[in-house]
């Protein structure tokens, strides 16, 4: 006996059926691969799970970083801070800032402090394309040096989104990416200096490397006000658990 072909025997028709449900899986898959490395954003996952990426290094030690400057405002009243504590610090720059003001991106690099590159502009990489953000990062990254004279090694993204553009600008530009493991929150309107020095030390997991901002060019207006009344309470608090403070440099 002969038996008939099964009804889900699969022809032209089939195949033209599939056509959207594979174009949507490969679609998904595409947007996932481009946003997946950003989950290393939660910071208390990535100290536990990708230290180094973290910013976690000598437990003796805190790397002092500042984003989003310079500013011909605040970044001088953060370094005359900085020289009354006999530190030095890490200071990620946006390209954008530093093509205004690269008096100012000098004046860091004179007064003994590491710079490193945030980008050109302060846009998350999460919905931008690989080769925006290379252009972005490689434009950030030759005008800092060329102000400087120096060539640069530290890389953070905005808002410290990672996604996979993220990545391979890290990889064309020679670039080591770094993130943070504590932070002040000193971004906030109305935050004072005890408040951004409690939250670093609440958000401390030791061998830190602590963000904080020199530049309101993405914050609350003003401040930075807080960000500069934290630092000799910090200090207070770092000398007495016997910690020192330097540039990203110094903190492997």
């Amino acid at each position: 006996m002969r038996l008939s072909a099964p009804e889900t025997s699969r022809g032209p028709n089939h195949r033209r059926s599939l056509a959207p449900t594979v174009a949507a899986c490969f679609g998904a898959a595409t947007v996932v691969a481009h946003i997946a490395p950003a989950a290393v954003g939660w910071r208390s996952a990535r100290c536990a799970l990708i230290p180094r990426l973290a910013g976690i290094g000598r437990a003796d030690h805190i790397a002092l970083t500042f984003d989003d400057g310079p500013d011909p405002t605040s970044t001088p009243r953060i370094l005359d801070a900085l020289d009354e504590l006999a530190w030095r610090a890490t200071f990620f720059c946006l390209g954008s800032q530093a093509r205004l003001y690269p008096q100012v991106v000098a004046e860091v690099a004179n007064r003994g402090h590491e710079l490193a590159v945030h980008g050109e502009s302060h846009k998350s990489h999460l919905l931008r394309s690989a080769p925006a953000v290379v252009k972005d990062v490689l434009t950030a990254r030759d005008l800092l040096e060329g102000l400087s004279g120096r060539q640069l090694r530290w890389f953070r993204p905005p808002y410290g989104a990672v996604a996979a553009p993220t990545l391979v600008a890290a990889r064309r530009s020679g670039l080591t990416l770094l993130l943070w493991s504590a932070w002040g929150k000193d971004w906030q309107a109305g935050t004072s200096g005890a408040q951004v020095a409690d939250e670093v030390e609440r958000t401390s997991v030791g061998g830190d490397t602590v963000l904080l901002h020199d530049s309101d060019v993405t914050s609350a207006p003003g401040s930075w006000r807080a960000t500069v009344d934290s630092l000799p309470l910090l200090a207070e608090r770092w000398s007495r658990r016997a910690l020192t403070v330097g540039p990203l440099s110094e903190h492997f």
